[in-house]
């Protein structure tokens, strides 16, 4: 097969790899003990899952994002060609 043909190159599932592992990186982060109806837990109200978990998960989308619009090196000297 022609590997023209292919919208993705390695590079770009390295990304989408690497931003994957991001995103489950910020989740991991948000993990912890909950509060019951008996017991409150102050833990869930910590820097750590409100303010810098969704930070992480939030720049793995954006890594996401990048790693489907990026054009590999190759298929940007192609079009420049044409």
């Amino acid at each position: 097969m022609d590997k023209r043909r292919f919208a993705f190159d390695k590079s770009n599932y390295i990304l989408l790899i690497a931003g994957v592992a991001v995103i489950i990186a910020g989740f991991v982060l948000m993990l912890g003990p909950g509060s019951t109806m008996t017991h409150f837990e102050p833990d869930i109200f910590s820097f750590r899952r409100i303010k810098l978990a969704p930070a992480v998960c939030f720049t793995g989308f954006i890594f996401i994002i990048y790693a489907i619009m990026h054009k590999p090196a190759a298929k940007r000297q192609d079009k420049t060609q044409e």
